[in-house]
């Protein structure tokens, strides 16, 4: 065995830390052939195109479309929110197309290129209350109740779809504050 003797350097000997490395490296290699599996089949795309989480993925499609509903229907009773709610109705219109993949029957996420509510037929939402600050709880407790589900279905769902449905129930969460802001 080599030992150092010099004083800023340890004393442990150089065959100790060879071995510590090659140990520690032959670890590392076994772990990661472990992780990755031996089946073509078992790779990350495969989970994120498998029929659960298409249908997860259709079922958020189209609960994004239902809020975006709920917005339209808002803004159409209550044109004076038009500069609150408008924000917010685009990014539920992308959320809407994030779900929407080239397996995934395309929703019509209801927005032009100006952000503005197209023709096409969708789900209406529930009658609008008369009351402006009643309209914005109502889509405030809609964003909220979508974001818990969508928080819910992380547990199931493939890391690709797992990270998109997190990004866009936080967002929902933020939107539900904004909605409920009154200094907003």
């Amino acid at each position: 065995m080599i030992t150092t003797k010099d004083p800023g350097k340890c004393n442990v000997p150089k065959v100790a830390l060879t071995r510590r490395r090659t140990l520690l490296a032959g670890a590392a290699l076994g772990g990661a052939a472990l992780l990755t599996g031996c089946s073509e089949d078992s790779g990350p795309d495969r989970a994120e195109h498998s029929s659960a989480a298409d249908r997860l993925r259709e079922r958020s499609a189209r609960d994004s479309t239902t809020l975006l509903a709920r917005y339209d229907a808002a803004l159409a009773a209550h044109p004076e929110l038009e500069s609150r709610l408008r924000p917010l109705r685009t990014e539920v219109a992308r959320h809407a197309e994030a779900f929407t993949d080239d397996r995934t029957p395309a929703h019509d996420a209801g927005a032009s290129a100006s952000g503005r509510p197209s023709h096409a037929a969708r789900p209406s939402g529930p009658p609008v209350p008369q009351d402006e600050r009643a309209a914005r709880t109502a889509l405030a407790d809609a964003e909220r109740k979508l974001a818990d589900a969508r928080t819910q279905a992380l547990t199931t769902a493939p890391p690709e779809l797992a990270r998109l449905l997190a990004s866009v129930a936080a967002a929902g969460a933020v939107h539900a504050y904004l909605l409920t802001d009154p200094t907003g």
